[in-house]
């Protein structure tokens, strides 16, 4: 681990806004502003030199909700009311009358094709599959092997066909995972489909950089390298002011996301809660009004 003043600043996260600003081009979409869009962008993050938690902006006032988020879909949450019980309290105006009425759900319900289900609750020959469950077995018994892959997308549920309503509130932006284990060490590459880089993309960054931890600790493999592409990568009209204010702020040293004594003794990956992660030496640029969220 390298200590924190030999840390190299680390300006990735505005670089992707700034090429996004530079290079993007823009596209209608559902939901009601435009977006300057750019495809694939990727970041790289050797986990000794700090953690993805942006430095560009404070979020120390949400990180970990990022990861009780994670933990609730890992646990197989559907609905607003289980997402809240991990700490994460975001998820309401996804699951509006509006959105679920017409998708034949109940208030507060995403929808079994949702991450939770896909995740933990995958349907396969009849009976529920539980992705994270058979990937940390996989990785103690076969850690060499390339098939290490956890995926959020259940096709049936989220295809667009002639009239049938997706199954879910909001198709999966995250969470196609990659693991490899190279020289007994973790390496962990998340795809995500789509990203709203001021707002979603922060979040994702923390919750599947924590993720790292959780494998390792489960399987007693160290945590080495991860990587985060954005296929959709945009920013929202009315998120551009902030965009180029945050593409701005000169790099900074990333902190470190930290187990807690109670998460390292975890035995389960169902067990990881939002409490059992620290985030330790971090030094922002100072937190920004409130970026708009498209819905």
């Amino acid at each position: 681990m390298v200590e924190f003043s030999q840390r190299t600043p680390d300006g990735q996260y505005a670089a992707v806004l700034q090429r996004i600003l530079d290079h993007g081009e823009w596209s209608e979409t559902r939901q009601g502003p435009r977006a300057l869009t750019l495809m694939q962008q990727t970041m790289t993050f050797d986990l000794s030199n700090g953690y993805p938690v942006i430095v560009d902006r404070d979020i120390s006032s949400f990180w970990s909700k990022a990861i009780g988020e994670l933990c609730a879909f890992m646990n197989g949450a559907t609905t607003v009311e289980e997402l809240a019980s991990f700490g994460c309290d975001w998820w309401a105006p996804w699951a509006s009358e509006k959105k679920t009425q017409r998708r034949g759900l109940e208030v507060g319900d995403l929808g079994p094709g949702s991450y939770g289900g896909a995740f933990h609750d995958f349907p396969a020959d009849g009976e529920p599959f539980d992705q994270f469950a058979h990937l940390v077995e996989q990785l103690r018994q076969y850690p060499s092997i390339r098939t290490h892959f956890v995926s959020p997308w259940i096709p049936q549920y989220l295809t667009r066909v002639g009239t049938t309503p997706p199954r879910a509130t909001i198709a999966p932006c995250h969470g196609w995972v990659h693991v490899r284990v190279l020289g007994g060490r973790l390496h962990l590459h998340m795809f995500q489909r789509s990203g709203d880089v001021p707002v979603g993309v922060p979040s994702n960054m923390v919750q599947y950089s924590a993720l790292m931890l959780m494998l390792s600790n489960l399987t007693g493999l160290p945590p080495a390298t991860y990587y985060h592409t954005i296929s959709d990568a945009h920013i929202y009209e009315n998120q551009v002011d902030a965009s180029r204010e945050l593409a701005a702020r000169a790099p900074r040293r990333l902190g470190m996301i930290t187990l807690t004594d109670e998460g390292k003794a975890v035995s389960d990956i169902h067990d990881y809660r939002a409490e059992h992660f620290s985030l330790v030496e971090y030094d922002p640029h100072p937190s920004m009004p409130r970026i708009p969220v498209a819905v």
